[in-house]
């Protein structure tokens, strides 16, 4: 006999909240009828500048349903990264705060398999599949749509209590469980992203030019930076936090307890200069298990070396 849906839903709220989540939200898999002219219209734009995988699998990102059969329920999670600790040389090119400790997508996956197994251990047989930033799935229009923020003029999740320094992640199941809904939208008349980012890549509230944002230009683009963005990247060579910096609602951040995103203190003690001389062995050792090896050695010396001639 099938579980009771309530107590199932409180089972993996539960779970979730045990492995360190600090919000869980579900919603019924359905297709995201608001969210389809906006994706259109976004990449009719050309929003999406170099990263071409976003034209891929239209119809699955819209409808997740089709990205993993039978799915009847999205299963939201938000897991913390905020830290106090920061680079201690204020000159030195700076790295976005999430990529300090190990590659998320490692810590949060371990997590997401341990709630999917505990799942079918305590629920029964559950299909499913979980998903950290790695398919074609709107996830921070599911974190809005299950009640876990609301999504901010920068077109980032953002929590009452916590703020905005979250990641992400999905699981999809197919079974019914009780449902969440959406919350209010409480940016306000606040402008402050808008307003204070250096390449005009928040082109209205709520549409983010991609092609525009520094994150892109460090982490997404391959070829040279264009010369015309010169002056413009406030010292960014590895993501960008100006947006999540300046929103009223960080001052709720807490310090994260996850041991294995406490930063890397070689990185947070190198100066200017030994960003400069940066060799392929110390990022090697640096680097081993950072989402930084994204853009791998050469990538972080072009950005690097952008910088340095502004």
């Amino acid at each position: 006999m099938a579980m009771n849906k309530s107590l199932a839903t409180q089972l993996i709220k539960n779970k979730a909240s045990e492995l360190g989540f600090f919000f869980v939200g579900i919603s019924k898999a359905a297709f995201l009828e608001e969210e389809a002219p906006r994706l259109e219209n976004w990449l009719k734009a050309n929003s999406h500048g170099e990263m071409k995988y976003m034209e891929n699998h239209f119809d699955k990102r819209l409808d997740p349903r089709l990205l993993e059969e039978g799915t009847k329920s999205v299963v939201s999670l938000v897991y913390n990264y905020y830290t106090e600790q920061k680079q201690k040389d204020p000159n030195a090119p700076k790295i976005s705060m999430y990529a300090f400790g190990r590659d998320y997508h490692f810590v949060i996956r371990e997590k997401m398999n341990e709630l999917f197994q505990f799942i079918q251990d305590e629920i029964g047989e559950v299909g499913g599949r979980s998903f950290v930033d790695s398919a074609p799935i709107l996830d921070k229009a599911w974190a809005a749509k299950s009640g876990l923020g609301w999504i901010g003029k920068h077109t980032n999740l953002i929590t009452k209590e916590q703020g905005s320094y979250f990641f992400i992640s999905e699981l999809l199941l197919d079974i019914d469980l009780d449902y969440d809904g959406p919350i209010k939208d409480y940016c306000g008349t606040c402008t402050k992203c808008i307003d204070t980012c250096p390449t005009g890549a928040i082109i209205q509230p709520y549409v983010v030019d991609g092609s525009k944002c520094i994150s892109y230009f460090t982490i997404e683009l391959k070829e040279a930076i264009p010369q015309e963005m010169k002056g413009q990247f406030d010292n960014w060579m590895f993501g960008c936090d100006i947006c999540q910096e300046v929103c009223p609602w960080n001052r709720f951040s807490l310090q994260h307890n996850e041991p294995q995103f406490i930063p890397n203190l070689e990185l947070l003690n190198m100066n200017k200069k030994d960003w400069e001389q940066l060799s392929q062995q110390t990022f090697a050792t640096v680097f081993k298990d950072s989402p930084v090896k994204r853009t791998k050695y050469a990538g972080l010396m072009r950005n690097i070396e952008f910088l340095s001639k502004q």
